[in-house]
C-alpha cells in the first residue's frame, strides 16, 4: 500500500519524511518538502498532538468537530497525522518501523530528548543507514549555552534581529512573522536536500543541525560585515535602508509610497522626472546622499505629499524607477499578481471542508514553457487521520 494515494508528484516523489516536530520551525521545513512532493508522517502526542493546534485565537470551528486553529493550518499541508506515544513499547517500535523505511528523519527536542528515547543518531544510522536526520535546536546543540530552548521572539532579540528592526534604537521591534522559526525551516529543508544528493553519492545519510540562532545571524547580510569588517553596529531607524538613499517608505497626500534608488543612474531618473538637480549639495553620490539621509528624506517627502498615491505610482513606473505600495494581507490576496504566481491553493479539509490556504513560493516548468508545478495538495491533518492507512503501511513492509 503506497502512502500516496492521491497521485502527487514533485522533484521528491517517493521521498518518505518522518516529522516529529511540533510548532513551527520543523513543520515548516516538512511542509516545504512535502510541496515538492515528498511523503510526509507527522508524528503527534496523544494528547492534543502538535502545540500549534490550540495556537489561538483565531479557530475555526466547523459544526461537530473539533476547532482549527489557523495557526496550525498555515504550516501543515501535504501531511499524513500519525498519533504515537514515544515513551511506549508500541510507539517506539512503530518509530522504528518507520525509520526503517523513511529517507529522512525531522526533529527539534530539546537536546538529548530523542536519545533517551532510544533514537540517538547512531541508533537511527544502524535502524537504516540511508536516513537524513534534521535536528532543530534553539541556539545549537553544543557550545556553552547548547540546548537552551528558543521561541521565535527571544531568538530574533538574542540574534540581534530587533536591534536593527524597529522606528530607532531606543523602539525596537520584532518582525511581524515569527521568521527565526521560519527560516530555521527554510534552511534545514535546504540542507536535507544537500545531504540527499550527497547520499545518492556515498549511500549514507548524514545529520544535519541548524538552530534558530543560526538561521538569523545566517540572513544579517551587510549588518553583519558592517560589523566584523567594519566595526560598526547597525542600529534600528525605521523604514529607510541604511547604506543606500533614497530607499524607503515616503508619505503622500493620501497614503505612503516605497521607493527604492539603488545606482546613480536611477537616482539621475529620479530627479530628471521630479526636476531635482542631482549634482545638489551633499546629493551627488549614494555615500554623500547616506550622509545626508535627513536633507534627502525630507527633500523626497516634500515632492510626494503634492501627489495621490496612485498617480505617484503610475509615475514612477513611467520614469524607471523601482516603486511600490504598502499593501495589507487582504489586499495581497486579492491581488491579481499574488493569484497569478499560485500563491493560493484550495484544500479539502476533513471537518472544514473547501479552504483557502497560501500556498507553496516554487513553480517548476519543463524547457519548453510547459508549467508542471503540482497543483493537488492535502489539506492540514486532523490529528491522526492517517493511522490506519500509515500502520497497514509499515504492516505492508514487515510482511
Amino acid at each position: 500500500m503506497p502512502l500516496n494515494t492521491t497521485g502527487r508528484t514533485g522533484p521528491l516523489e517517493g521521498t518518505v519524511v518522518v516529522d516529529l516536530t511540533r510548532a513551527l520551525a520543523g513543520p515548516h521545513a516538512a511542509m516545504m518538502l512535502g510541496d515538492l512532493g515528498a511523503d510526509i508522517i507527522k508524528v503527534e502526542t496523544p494528547k492534543g498532538g502538535d502545540d500549534t493546534r490550540v495556537w489561538g485565537p483565531p479557530f475555526v470551528t466547523p459544526r461537530d468537530a473539533e476547532r482549527e486553529s489557523t495557526y496550525f493550518l498555515s504550516a501543515n499541508r501535504n501531511k499524513r497525522s500519525i498519533v504515537l506515544d514515544l515513551k511506549t513499547d508500541d510507539g517506539r517500535e512503530a518509530l522504528e518501523h518507520m525509520i526503517e523505511r523513511a529517507d529522512v528523519l525531522l526533529e527539534n527536542f530539546r537536546t538529548g530528548v530523542l536519545d533517551r528515547l532510544g533514537f540517538s543518531p547512531e541508533r537511527i544510522a544502524e535502524i537504516n543507514p540511508r536516513t537524513v536526520v534534521l535536528s532543530i535546536s534553539g541556539f545549537g546543540h553544543d557550545g556553552p549555552e547548547g540546548g537552551r530552548s528558543g521561541y521565535d521572539q527571544i531568538a530574533q532579540g538574542e540574534a540581534g534581529l530587533m536591534s536593527f528592526t524597529g522606528s530607532g534604537p531606543e523602539d525596537v521591534q520584532r518582525v511581524g512573522v515569527p521568521i527565526a522559526d521560519l527560516l530555521a525551516g527554510m534552511y534545514g529543508a535546504f540542507g536535507v536536500l544537500a545531504a540527499l544528493r550527497e547520499r545518492d553519492r556515498t549511500g549514507r545519510g548524514k545529520v544535519v543541525r541548524t538552530s534558530l540562532l543560526a538561521s538569523v545571524v545566517g540572513v544579517h547580510a551587510f549588518q553583519g560585515t558592517k560589523w566584523t569588517v567594519a566595526g560598526e553596529v547597525g542600529a534600528a531607524q525605521g523604514n529607510h535602508h541604511p547604506s543606500i538613499c533614497p530607499y524607503g517608505l515616503f508619505p503622500t497626500s493620501d497614503g505612503a509610497v516605497q521607493i527604492s534608488v539603488g545606482s546613480e543612474g536611477l537616482w539621475h531618473r529620479f530627479c530628471e522626472g521630479f526636476g531635482i538637480d542631482p549634482d545638489l549639495e551633499g546629493m551627488a553620490t549614494n555615500p554623500q546622499r547616506v550622509n545626508s539621509r535627513d536633507d534627502v528624506i525630507e527633500l523626497v517627502s516634500k515632492i510626494f505629499r503634492t501627489y495621490e498615491t496612485e498617480p505617484l505610482l503610475s509615475l514612477l513606473d513611467e520614469i524607471g524607477v523601482p516603486a511600490g505600495k504598502v499593501r495589507n494581507v487582504q489586499e495581497v490576496y486579492e491581488w491579481e499578481q499574488t493569484k497569478s504566481q499560485g500563491l493560493l491553493v484550495d484544500v479539502e479539509h476533513a471537518t472544514l471542508g473547501t479552504v483557502t490556504l497560501p500556498g507553496p513560493p516554487l513553480r517548476f516548468f519543463e524547457s519548453d514553457g510547459t508549467e508542471v508545478t503540482e497543483t493537488n495538495h492535502l489539506a492540514p491533518p486532523v490529528l491522526g487521520a492517517d493511522d490506519e492507512l500509515v500502520r497497514d503501511w509499515l504492516k505492508e513492509a514487515t510482511r
